[in-house]
Formats: structure tokens, sequence, C-alpha cells
């Protein structure tokens, strides 16, 4: 559930991330052949750790991309939980409130 304090125009960094990752499996794939081909061991294995690390970053950020935006409220969330109460204007006209997108909340609330 949204707060209300979040920016309007924030967006998950997940796609910068992504890229950053394959930036780095670019260039520590590269650094990891290159150092075994120079006869560097001990810089062949730490750019192939680095491998590991960026590999894994890689895997958690593709598996939290194809999870959707489901932890991610767009623009038309609202940041609190709506009341299914009538609100009465000024001018007399009365304004019901949507229900809460929450099906579950909304049939348990029925009970």
């Amino acid at each position: 559930m949204r707060t209300g304090s979040e920016p309007v125009t924030a967006r998950s960094p997940l796609r910068m991330r992504w890229w950053l990752s394959v930036w780095g499996l670019i260039w520590t794939g590269f650094g990891t052949a290159a150092f075994a081909i120079a006869g560097r061991p001990g810089w062949a294995i730490a750019c192939g750790v680095l491998l590991l690390i960026v590999a894994t970053d890689f895997v958690i950020v593709v598996h939290r991309i194809r999870q959707g935006s489901s932890f991610q409220p767009g623009r038309d969330v609202p940041p609190y939980e709506e009341h299914s109460h009538r609100n009465t204007g000024g001018d007399g006209a009365e304004e019901v409130s949507r229900p809460s997108r929450n099906r579950s909340r909304s049939r348990n609330a029925r009970l």
C-alpha cells in the first residue's frame, strides 16, 4: 500500500540494473578471458568471481522484471484506503467513492 509520500513520477530501477548487469557481464567475461590468456590466474579468478556476482544479480533482476508491476502500484492506486461512505459537497451533490480494488478485502468486509 502506498503511503502518499512517493514521488508521482518515480519508476522502478530494474531496467537500469538490467543494463548495468549486461554491461558487467560483458566486461567481466572479457576480463576473465583476457587475464586467463595472458597467464594471470589471480586476476582471472577475481574477474571470474565478479562474473558470478554480476550473473546472480542479472538473474534476480530478470526474475523481478518478469514478476510484473504487482508490487509497484501505478498512478491510479490511491495513497490510502478508500472508505465506502458518501461525501456531500457544498452544492448538495453526492459523490460516491469507488470500491476498493482488492476484491478479497471487499468480499471479507461484506461477510
